[in-house]
């Protein structure tokens, strides 16, 4: 029996401090209390870094090219609404998600505390067992990011 061939992808979002009110979220939960990320969509660099990597390993573009901030009716979508959307791009080329794994950069708001339940919200959005999906954060240390905003780099697994 032959066996899938299997990709691998990465992808990397980064979006800064808003300057307007708006909620902060971050695969798909929201930090009540903290500040949001500007952007023309929801601002979730973790949803955003995981399509990029998925659409990546599939060879089908990038974020941008199937979600760009040009396109009026895409303001303010969700981080999960564009997961959901890349996953059927891929189920259409017959391409499955495996298995992901990001780090989030920031100086706040703290993951570790939720990290379990940002991975069962992205699992689900991926339709994936919690046990494909980790999550991780660092902080950069007075270096690069720290107090701008937040980063996120993903790494997938497809078939």
């Amino acid at each position: 029996m032959h066996e899938p061939a299997s990709r691998v992808g990465l992808g990397f979002d980064v979006h800064p401090w808003a300057s307007v009110d708006r909620p902060l979220l971050l695969g798909g939960l929201h930090f009540e209390g903290e500040r949001g990320l500007e952007g023309h969509s929801d601002g979730d660099v973790v949803c955003h870094a995981l399509a990029d990597a998925m659409l990546g390993a599939a060879a089908l573009g990038d974020v941008g090219q199937h979600f760009p901030e040009s396109d009026p009716g895409l303001e303010g979508i969700e981080g999960s609404t564009i997961l959901t959307r890349t996953l059927a791009l891929l189920r259409a080329e017959g391409v499955m998600f495996r298995s992901c794994d990001v780090t989030v950069m920031c100086e706040r708001p703290v993951i570790a505390p939720r990290r379990d339940e940002m991975r069962g919200r992205l699992a689900t959005v991926l339709g994936a067992p919690i046990g494909s999906v980790s999550v991780k954060a660092t902080r950069p240390e007075g270096l690069g990011l720290a107090g701008d905003g937040v980063g996120c780099m993903a790494v997938v697994l497809i078939s």
